[in-house]
C-alpha cells in the first residue's frame, strides 16, 4: 500500500483494508486529508484482495470538521469547491466501507461518516450538522445523505438546530447502525467489515451498485447546490460571528446580516 502523510493504510489477511485518520486529537479535515482518503479508497478499489474497508481515526474525535477557530479561511469558497470535488471521489468508490465513529463527527466530519455504507459507534460519540450554528449552509453532500438516512423531518431538525446527537440516539434514528462500548468501536467495525468480506465480492459490489445507484450523482448535485449557498452565507457578518462564538465557546449573537 502507498504511504500517506495524514492517514495510515493497511491491508489485513481477512480481506479488510483499514484507513486510519492520523491528526489527533480532533482530526480536522482540509483538502489534503480528503484527497488522501479518496486516494486510499481508490487504491483499495484496485486491490483484488480487498473486499471491504474500515475508516477509523486516532484521538478523541472521529473528525471534527474544519478547524475554523485556528484556520478561519478553511472552507473558503474556492477551497470548498476543491474539497467537495475530492469528497465526490469518495462517493464514487466501489468497495463497501464501514466508519468507526468513536468520537465527534461534526460538520464535514459528519459528511465523511455518512458517505460510508455503515457506521459503528458508541454512546460517547457525537453527531452534529452544526453549519447553521456557525451561520452558513451545510456542505459535504449532507443535504442529500442525512435525510436519506433519518428522513426529511429529522434532517431538518438536525440542520436548523445544529444539535449534537449522542451515539445511541444516532443509532435509534438511523444515522448510525451498530452501538458498542467505546473501547470496542474499532473492533466491531472490523468485525462488520469482515462479515461483509465473507460474502461473494463480485456479488457484494454488484448489489452495492444497485442499492446505491445514482448515489454519487445525487451527492454531487447536492454539493453544487450547497456550494452556491455556502458562497454567499460565508460572506455574511453572521458567519464571522458564528465562527467567533464557536471559538469562544458561547452562543452567537446573530444580526441577520
Amino acid at each position: 500500500m502507498s504511504t500517506y502523510k495524514d492517514i495510515g493504510v493497511t491491508m489485513a489477511a481477512n480481506h479488510v483494508g483499514q484507513i486510519e485518520i492520523q491528526r489527533p486529537p480532533h482530526n480536522y479535515f482540509d483538502n489534503a486529508l480528503i484527497n488522501q482518503i479518496a486516494d486510499a479508497l481508490e487504491e483499495f478499489d484496485r486491490d483484488m484482495g480487498c473486499r471491504a474497508v474500515v475508516l477509523c481515526a486516532q484521538g478523541k474525535s472521529f473528525c471534527a470538521g474544519a478547524d475554523f477557530a485556528n484556520r478561519p479561511a478553511t472552507g473558503a469558497n474556492e477551497s470548498g469547491k476543491h474539497l467537495y470535488k475530492e469528497a465526490t471521489r469518495i462517493f464514487r468508490t466501489r468497495k463497501p466501507y464501514v466508519a468507526a465513529v468513536q468520537g465527534a463527527a461534526i460538520g464535514g466530519g459528519l459528511g465523511l461518516a455518512l458517505a460510508a455504507d455503515f457506521r459503528v459507534t458508541c454512546v460517547e460519540a457525537r453527531f452534529s450538522a452544526n453549519f447553521n450554528r456557525l451561520g452558513f449552509h451545510p456542505g459535504f453532500s449532507l443535504t442529500y445523505t442525512l435525510p436519506r438516512l433519518v428522513g426529511q423531518q429529522k434532517a431538518n431538525l438536525l440542520f436548523y438546530t445544529g444539535r449534537r446527537v449522542p451515539g445511541d440516539e444516532a443509532v435509534a434514528m438511523g444515522m448510525a447502525d451498530v452501538l458498542v462500548p467505546l473501547a470496542d468501536v474499532r473492533t466491531a467495525a472490523v468485525a462488520l467489515a469482515t462479515e461483509i468480506a465473507q460474502s461473494g465480492p463480485l456479488a457484494v459490489q454488484s448489489t452495492r451498485e444497485t442499492m446505491r445507484r445514482g448515489f454519487a450523482d445525487a451527492a454531487e448535485r447536492a454539493t453544487e447546490r450547497e456550494l452556491t449557498e455556502q458562497d454567499w452565507t460565508r460572506k455574511t457578518e453572521d458567519f464571522k460571528e458564528g465562527v467567533k462564538a464557536w471559538a469562544e465557546k458561547r452562543l452567537p449573537d446573530f444580526k441577520n446580516r
